[in-house]
């Protein structure tokens, strides 16, 4: 008996590959849509969570603004001479216009925070909801393309008995079109139909020894593991094949990708990456410092300024004298908050034109502390 050559043999592997249930077609598109379901049930979570601390922050919102504009009001009615001689025999320390110009100064700035925690969660959502959407569509989709890839395998099938039966009268046309629909290419669609046409030239042999390793106690799959290279050579389409793990690449060779690296950085220091925009990640990845970044987010951490000063000001990140300018601000008597809601202005000026900034508005008989930060 002629040997079946390395080519027909690693064909026909591919071929009794696609009729079983571990077809790489098959097993690709359950790997996707786990994956698929695993996003659909986490960010489905995320979104109730996201909604109700968007609620909670609304309501939030309007109890300050209601309830301050109330106490400011009840305050500046009290005359703490009229309640001296308990409060002082008490020992209270109480003195409404001090209380009324504490609530005018840092109210608005508390609300100001709650309206940008706002904003953030409500874009987090959008980016939640449409990660959701996506993740639905694929298993809509593959849902579609699994059930014509089993119509595909039950028709393979059928075509594989035929020509063992020595029954087969398909026409080659419709062997080629249905192999295409598996990925092979233009030269395996007609080897592949040769090979079921006239199986007396290979087809029988390879069954044979086929049956004769199941004879042998292996299962299915057993008998088949080893044509996983060969199979592996499938091409697939870029949606089917991605995430595909190919079993002979040695992975120890791998650099590990620039994104990965800026995504566990921000991560470790508890930022998410989705907080960014595309082209965001994509500076940031152009111009990776991980010493520079953990030291200015170690800064605003340690300085109270806090690491929402990032979003959307991207450049911060990198920027070698974020912790001078911010020192220069704080220094001059400048809260933490007033640099978080106003972060333009570290991109906006360098430490020497902020610090000629400063001195400008000194010259000018203003003093820098009482000047907003927008107005810089």
């Amino acid at each position: 008996m002629k040997a079946l050559s390395p080519e027909v043999s690693a064909l026909l592997d591919k071929m009794y590959n696609l009729r079983g249930d571990d077809s790489i077609v098959l097993a690709e598109m359950n790997k996707q849509r786990n994956k698929a379901l695993e996003t659909k049930t986490r960010t489905t979570e995320e979104k109730k969570e996201l909604q109700l601390k968007i609620s909670d922050l609304e309501k939030l919102y309007e109890e300050l603004n209601e309830q301050g504009e109330k106490l400011v009001d009840l305050l500046s009615t009290i005359n703490r001479d009229e309640y001296a001689t308990v409060l002082d025999r008490l020992n209270i320390d109480f003195e409404p216009q001090n209380l009324v110009e504490k609530l005018n100064k840092a109210l608005p700035r508390t609300i100001d925070s709650v309206t940008l925690d706002t904003k953030k969660a409500e874009k987090n959502l959008v980016k939640v909801e449409e990660e959701m959407n996506a993740a639905i569509n694929t298993i809509e989709e593959l849902n579609i393309r699994r059930d014509s890839a089993l119509a595909n395998q039950e028709k393979l099938n059928e075509y594989f008995e035929l020509a063992l039966s020595g029954k087969i009268s398909i026409t080659r046309d419709s062997i080629v079109s249905l192999l295409e629909q598996f990925y092979f290419t233009p030269e395996e669609q007609r080897e592949g139909a040769k090979l079921l046409m006239f199986p007396e030239d290979a087809l029988f042999q390879y069954d044979e020894k086929l049956k004769e390793k199941e004879r042998s106690g292996k299962t299915f799959g057993d008998v088949f593991e080893e044509a996983k290279n060969a199979v592996s050579d499938v091409s697939l389409p870029e949606e089917v094949s991605e995430d595909f793990e190919q079993p002979s690449i040695d992975t120890s060779a791998l650099e590990i990708n620039p994104k990965d690296n800026l995504i566990r950085l921000l991560a470790d220091n508890g930022i998410d990456y989705l907080d960014f925009t595309g082209q965001e990640i994509d500076f940031l990845i152009a111009n990776f410092n991980e010493e520079l970044m953990e030291d200015n987010i170690r800064f605003v951490k340690n300085s109270n300024v806090g690491t929402e000063i990032f979003v959307n000001h991207a450049e911060l990140l990198i920027d070698s004298e974020l912790k001078e300018k911010v020192t220069m601000l704080l220094d001059l008597g400048k809260e933490p908050i007033d640099i978080y809601l106003n972060p333009s202005v570290l991109e906006k000026y360098s430490k020497e034109k902020l610090t000629s900034v400063i001195s400008a508005l000194s010259s000018n008989g203003m003093d820098p502390k009482n000047v907003p930060l927008m107005a810089y």
